[in-house]
């Protein structure tokens, strides 16, 4: 009979990967309500649970509401419930600034980025704050109106209330997930099962996913349990899910990646092989094509196995286009000096999400420009809360040929900085929302960037005179496609007729909750009239429009792909028909609280039009 010993000291190994599995993970059933921890046969000292709203809202990447308001922003998810358990849209939520796949069908639509990890699929996050730290036990999100779009909870072990920041901020991953569809738009309590760290928090951030919805989902508030004693678990567990275990391993080979990319990036002593197999038969550039297809911390790893593919892996052309912003946690100054050698031919960089609370210094971003910013043509630096003007004159530059520039939500960019942007003749693409660019360094801007083919001004306050904006804008950019102007509040029909007499290419504009503008001025149909490139209108919440536009719409701008008139009173159904005839390539149509347009008549239109996705928002 052979022996049992290699068995059991297999089994033996096995029960305690479960237990280091467990200490670190609760099991699904226990997260959902736990009030204490338990053992079958004693009791471990009880640790009370805390439960705690968010105290304040600190960051966000983009919200629907203004900046000088309180309807659909992200400064909603403070305290306690506005709306739940009620269903509905309402403006006493927190609302993202998109939804579904529509901002990626227009003509305004980024390119996306190769070699972005199958893990990472989050567009917007949002950032809160509690009173307490503590060791989180549950988070529940209080859903509203079209839930499902939350795919990743993470936990900080920054406290944004010490007066003594830390040497070094971590974040945890707490839930993870790929979006789901979430059957019916009702309100929900949103309750992952959640991981156990190894630390306190009170800063938990959300990051959602927005692309399978149908509409804009509503957030109403947040809720934290925790206790302030590191819970210990017995040792007396249930059964264990194996899923739980490749999950666990997925996050480590997350982390390992990251740390490679930080500490072992510049290792140069490798084993010696007598030969490199079969790749020594490869020619260089199938080999460089087989490693393009490699994540950034895949290629920290492979390059430890051997000079070859070391060699492969540091080469300047795996880095013409990169994205850093799935490892946006962990990136900071050392990942970017590990960077610099491979990075001298780089041509699209992302690093938008990444460097705030000190995890990249203007000297650390700056020491990188210098050396890799000569070939740069597309800059993505969306959030970048670290960026100043010594950043934006760095930019200008050492960037001579950047086209695309993204500085979205960079709300700590003072306003004088911005004129810098003006030097960068060349730019294509310029996305300004919400940044406190002022009037001056705008009409700088246009004045010199003469090439501009796509422009974001949306939520931007600081703008006195929208018309004279417009005005420089039809004069000076003429090649404009694209232009968001969100949420500006001074724009009337002089504009708007400087703005389509001058830029008569434009097939993109978003005029959403500008209350300036009136239709008995004119200018919708004006704006029909002379912009027969238009492929996307939105027109959110102007009251005004009526018949008289639709139907010059559908005269005119036979194009049209999406169409935004939410909240007008004075659209009939026979002027809808006309357009949706007109307009064979209508696939967006929101008519949500237009008061003419009923259930019925939505039903009806869908009956006769299914390809356009025609919206009617509701409030119960």
């Amino acid at each position: 009979m052979p022996p049992v010993f290699p068995m059991l000291t297999v089994l033996s190994m096995f029960y305690y990967m479960c237990l280091r599995r467990r200490a670190r993970t609760a099991t699904r059933g226990e997260m959902n309500s736990r009030r204490a921890i338990e053992s079958n046969t004693r009791a471990l000292p009880i640790n009370v649970e805390i439960v705690q709203y968010a105290k304040e809202v600190l960051d966000f990447s983009s919200h629907y509401g203004s900046e000088n308001s309180m309807s659909y922003t992200m400064w909603n998810l403070a305290g306690i419930p506005n709306v739940y358990p009620s269903s509905g849209d309402f403006t006493q939520t927190a609302v993202f600034r998109t939804y579904g796949t529509w901002w990626d069908r227009c003509p305004s639509a980024r390119l996306p980025f190769t070699r972005t990890p199958s893990t990472f699929c989050s567009q917007d996050y949002v950032e809160l704050a509690f009173e307490e730290p503590v060791y989180p036990t549950a988070v529940h999100i209080l859903e509203t109106y079209h839930p499902g779009a939350v795919v990743r909870i993470l936990a900080c072990s920054a406290n944004p209330y010490s007066q003594n920041p830390p040497a070094e901020v971590r974040w945890e991953i707490l839930w993870s997930e790929a979006p789901t569809k979430v059957n019916g738009p009702q309100a929900r309590q949103f309750t992952p099962c959640i991981k156990q760290i190894n630390f306190p928090t009170n800063l938990i951030r959300l990051e959602v996913n927005s692309s399978l919805l149908d509409y804009y989902t509503e957030l109403d508030a947040v809720v934290l349990h925790g206790v302030k004693e590191r819970p210990v678990l017995s040792l007396k567990t249930s059964m264990i899910d194996m899923n739980d275990i490749d999950e666990d391993e997925d996050e480590e080979k997350f982390a390992c990646g990251m740390d490679t990319l930080n500490k072992q990036f510049s290792i140069v002593t490798l084993r010696e092989w007598p030969t490199n197999g079969y790749f020594d038969k490869l020619p260089y550039e199938l080999i460089q094509l087989i490693l393009s297809h490699l994540t950034v911390p895949d290629l920290c790893r492979l390059a430890q196995t051997c000079k070859l593919l070391y060699q492969h892996c540091c080469d300047p052309l795996q880095y013409i286009h990169l994205s850093l912003q799935p490892y946006w946690a962990r990136i900071n100054d050392t990942s970017l000096e590990h960077l610099q050698s491979r990075c001298t031919l780089i041509q699209w960089l992302n690093l938008s999400w990444t460097g705030n609370r000190g995890a990249i210094s203007v000297s650390g971003f700056s020491r990188f420009l210098k050396v890799c910013g000569s070939e740069l043509v597309r800059l993505e630096l969306s959030c970048g809360h670290f960026l100043n003007e010594t950043c934006l004159e760095v930019i200008t530059e050492m960037c001579p040929n950047l086209q695309e520039l993204n500085l979205s939500s960079c709300d700590k960019i003072p306003p004088q900085a911005f004129n810098h942007i003006a030097k960068v003749g060349s730019l294509k693409r310029l996305i300004l929302y919400r940044t406190k660019v002022e009037q001056t360094a705008l009409l700088s801007i246009l004045n010199f960037c003469s090439e501009l083919q796509h422009l974001s001004l949306g939520s931007c306050v600081m703008i006195e005179d929208y018309d004279l904006i417009a005005s420089m804008m039809g004069a000076k950019c003429k090649k404009l496609r694209s232009l968001d102007l969100w949420r500006c509040k001074n724009i009337t029909e002089s504009g708007i007729a400087e703005l389509a007499s001058g830029c008569q290419l434009l097939e993109e504009l978003d005029l959403g909750w500008c209350p300036t503008l009136q239709s008995s001025t004119g200018c919708f149909t004006n704006l029909a009239r002379k912009l027969p490139n238009l492929q996307k209108l939105f027109l959110t919440a102007n009251r005004s429009v009526c018949d008289t536009d639709i139907e010059e719409l559908a005269a005119n701008c036979t194009h049209l792909r999406q169409l935004d008139i939410l909240g007008t009173r004075m659209v009939s159904p026979a002027s809808l028909r006309k357009l949706l005839e007109s307009c064979k390539d209508l696939s967006l149509l929101d008519v949500s609280f237009c008061s003419q347009i009923d259930n019925r008549v939505v039903l009806e239109l869908n009956a006769n039009f299914p390809n356009v996705f025609i919206k009617k928002s509701f409030t119960q």
